[in-house]
């Protein structure tokens, strides 16, 4: 990649949310999904980087702006990268296990979900985002814990 094409890349981050799943019936966990109504789609929190701004630190604010729960990292999750209006777009994700917090609609992010992870995948509208929930389950042992 030229310098030249390097300013022109969007630089964005997200995490794969997930949290326990709260029922015993149903062991293992669930992923947060945010409803973007602007794009009508599911996809997993992210959001473009403020100039300078430290990739996981902007992973955590917009977890933290699109879901309304605090994040706690893990393991750096695969970068994906594609086309986004033209320009080259690439997006850093983590997992993150969920902490306290409450969902507030806004403009931007207009429902949330709780999925499990086949739930998830079914539910996400871009197939690259299905390949981090796969990522995801793949560094957690049994799927379960921390």
């Amino acid at each position: 990649m030229s310098p030249a094409d390097d300013d022109t890349t969007v630089r964005a981050a997200g995490c794969v949310l997930w949290r326990p799943a709260p029922s015993t019936a149903s062991p293992g966990l669930e992923l947060c999904l945010v409803h973007r109504p602007k794009y009508d789609d599911w996809s997993h929190p992210k959001g473009k980087l403020k100039p300078g701004e430290d990739p996981l630190a902007g992973a955590l604010r917009e977890v933290a702006e699109e879901t309304g729960y605090a994040a706690e990292p893990g393991t750096e999750l695969p970068t994906v990268r594609y086309r986004a209006n033209g320009r080259p777009k690439e997006v850093r994700y983590w997992a993150a296990a969920a902490g306290a917090g409450a969902f507030a609609p806004s403009d931007e992010v207009d429902r949330i979900l709780w999925l499990t992870p086949d739930a998830a995948r079914t539910r996400l509208t871009e197939p690259r985002d299905r390949d981090l929930v796969d990522a995801l389950l793949a560094t957690r042992p049994h799927g379960t814990g921390h």
